[in-house]
């Protein structure tokens, strides 16, 4: 027999296997030896009250053999003979789900990536940590598995009507992942973990048919009566396929210009762009716990805050409980940072990025740029941050509460961010209207959070890639470029998603659509 049990647990009560045996035999009438075992559905973490709980929905055996969950490996089908093939630009989330779908309709994928290989690029983020020196082709955004592979893993979305959230984390799963993702309230993998999965996922394309290139950076287009009939490369590759999947990421902004350049239309999107504040783990542990130690069968915790400044919105992104702030630039000139957490988020920092929301009328100054005014206005905040900082990636700081009272940090704290950070005044990186509606948001947010608001944490700029500032049209419903029918853009960067899961949800919904195009004959 098998039932199904909601439980409201302590921590410790919750990682016991032999309590919770003993719970389900006391509700059931059944001795705890006659519970052969349980697979978890869902898991949560109520903190609301003083004392904190789990909440878990489970899955009991009573007297039959326990089976672990099902594993629902999806086959793809060998492809290397295919007569359709499919360019994809950016081997990101976007491009990665949405190699594997069209392998699973037959359809032969080659992926393009400006950057290098997992392992590569591994070496460049040491050198661009250590020595403050840039690869503008492989870094935190640019290489394989994309900006996601080395900011944290976080695979929480909203985005449930976009596509089949429970496939792509079964398909995590079965390239490597760990179980619990599927039944985490916010699942995530860990930085360490995402890299040999990102490889896992290569070597099954590769496998069946699928190719991949590395360092080969799109540089243009060759278009004749609306059809892209060529991809050209930086180093003179020529590349034919019947369509083209763009998966490029929030931070190609050579892809935008270019695009931009032959007047195939793109249009202003609203985006955000802040700070990135950093506390001490057991400082925000203690807050959200409502204790001086952290209960050891509770995770480090994160947080989730918002506040609404003069119409606009102020909030949390990308929380990092036990993690780590990183350099995530793609220029040599621009300072940009973004957060991650190793699977154990076991660093004795959290941070968070604190944004506000970008519209297109706050970036008049950079009008003349047109549907890229976004796009510039990043970037030139993100260059006033590296003068602040000193060169070498060292980032412009300030203590929390010396930021909210303009006033220059005589000392700053030890913080995560390796490059290393710089006493300066936030107020000469960010334009007038974030600053000042950051300052009154940290205050709420210490109203909010009692300890929050502290001079023990630091600020550091600039946060300024949530997102991507532009989004590239396409049709409702087969999904491609009004102007460029076998042009598709897709992902975060074509402004159609917002993390790993969406991307990921967004490159199937495209692969579909390349399905559905070529069975109607327009290959």
């Amino acid at each position: 027999m098998k039932k199904h049990f909601t439980l409201k647990l302590k921590p410790s009560e919750a990682a016991n296997d032999n309590y919770l045996k003993k719970i389900v035999a006391a509700q059931t009438g059944y001795i705890p030896s006659e519970i052969t075992g349980y697979t978890i559905l869902k898991k949560s973490i109520d903190a609301r009250s003083k004392q904190v709980y789990v909440n878990l929905s489970i899955e009991a055996f009573i007297r039959e053999p326990y089976l672990q969950r099902e594993k629902r490996n999806i086959q793809f089908r060998d492809v290397l003979n295919s007569n359709k093939q499919v360019i994809i630009i950016g081997a990101g989330p976007a491009g990665l789900f949405a190699a594997l779908q069209l392998m699973e309709k037959g359809i032969r994928p080659i992926i393009l990536e400006r950057g290098k290989d997992v392992k590569s690029r591994r070496r460049d983020l040491a050198v661009l940590n250590k020595e403050g020196i840039i690869n503008p082709e492989s870094n935190y955004c640019f290489g394989e598995g994309g900006a996601g592979t080395y900011s944290d893993g976080k695979l929480y979305t909203r985005s449930t009507k976009r596509g089949n959230i429970d496939r792509i984390l079964n398909l995590l799963v079965q390239f490597g992942a760990n179980e619990n993702i599927l039944y985490e309230a916010h699942p995530h993998i860990g930085t360490n973990k995402l890299p040999q999965i990102i490889t896992a996922f290569r070597t099954q394309i590769e496998a069946l048919g699928g190719e991949f290139r590395f360092e080969k950076k799109v540089t243009d287009f060759k278009i004749e009566n609306g059809i892209i009939t060529k991809v050209i490369t930086g180093d003179g590759d020529i590349v034919e396929a019947n369509s083209v999947i763009l998966a490029t990421g929030h931070s190609a902004r050579d892809i935008f210009s270019m695009l931009s350049e032959k007047k195939i239309s793109i249009e202003f999107k609203p985006f955000a762009l802040g700070v990135r504040v950093e506390h001490p783990q057991s400082l925000i542990d203690s807050v959200q716990y409502h204790c001086l130690i952290r209960d050891e069968f509770l995770p480090p915790s994160s947080y989730s805050l918002v506040q609404q400044v003069d119409g606009k919105g102020v909030f949390s992104f990308c929380m990092c409980p036990g993690g780590i702030i990183a350099p995530a630039a793609t220029n040599p000139d621009e300072l940009v940072v973004n957060g991650w957490s190793p699977s154990k988020r076991n660093n004795p920092f959290a941070n968070s990025g604190i944004v506000v929301a970008v519209e297109e009328k706050d970036t008049l100054y950079h009008r003349n740029y047109g549907q890229l005014s976004g796009m510039y206005f990043q970037q030139d905040v993100e260059q006033k941050a590296f003068k602040a900082g000193g060169g070498k990636f060292v980032a412009p700081a300030q203590r929390l509460a010396d930021f909210c009272e303009n006033r220059l940090s005589s000392s700053l704290p030890a913080c995560s961010y390796l490059p290393g950070i710089n006493s300066a005044s936030l107020s000469n990186v960010l334009p007038p209207f974030i600053n000042e509606r950051l300052r009154t948001a940290f205050i709420e947010f210490g109203k909010k959070m009692r300890g929050y608001y502290t001079n023990d944490a630091v600020v550091v700029a600039t946060e300024s890639r949530t997102s991507s500032p532009v989004r590239i049209p396409r049709n409702g419903e087969t999904l491609h470029h009004p102007q460029v029918k076998n042009l598709f853009p897709c992902g975060e960067g074509a402004g159609y998603a917002g993390g790993i899961v969406s991307a990921a949800m967004d490159g199937e919904k495209v692969a579909l659509a390349i399905a559905n195009y070529e069975l109607a004959g327009n290959f």
